[in-house]
This record gives structure tokens, sequence and C-alpha cells, in this order.
């Protein structure tokens, strides 16, 4: 199995707000592969809506996400896309 680790910057205006995390969560969902965000001291999994909450981060902050199992690759390709694109927000 495979183990991929990449810190990626929120750059939307808003951060990681509500939409924004269910965006990502959907994202996560998509794959097999267990997906983990480390900020801080914070380990959250990314396919867990209340725990992205409980990140409140802002945009500039600088998350760390693990991607562990068959389809680790694809899930942090998929996931550094949503965050390139500003979760789809026009701003």
């Amino acid at each position: 199995l495979m183990k991929i680790t990449e810190k990626m910057a929120i750059i939307n205006k808003l951060g990681l707000h509500l939409r924004a995390a269910a965006e990502l969560v959907k994202v996560a969902n998509k794959f097999k592969s267990h997906i983990m965000i480390h900020h801080g001291i914070q380990n959250i999994n990314a396919k867990s809506l209340m725990g992205i909450m409980t990140l409140a981060a802002a945009k500039g902050t600088e998350i760390e996400f693990v991607a562990d199992g068959e389809d680790a690759k694809d899930a942090i390709a998929a996931l550094r896309q949503l965050l390139a694109n500003k979760f789809g927000e026009k701003e």
C-alpha cells in the first residue's frame, strides 16, 4: 500500500468554511484510502465534516494531507485540485 503526505495551503478567501469543508469531505469520500489532515496538534479524518470544521482553517493556513491506501496518489491529486480551484468559489 502507498502512503503519501503533502502540505497544501488554503487559498480561497473564506478559508475552510462549511461549504468548502463539505466539498473536501465529498472528494475524500470518493477514495478507498484513509485520509487524514494534520494541522498543528490536530489530526483529523478528511472524511469527517465535523472534524474538518474544528480546524477553523482560514485563508493562508497550511494543512498536511496524509493518504494511506491503494488510491492514495489519486486522492492527493484530487484534493490538490480542489484546493487549487478554491473549492469552486468565484473569489
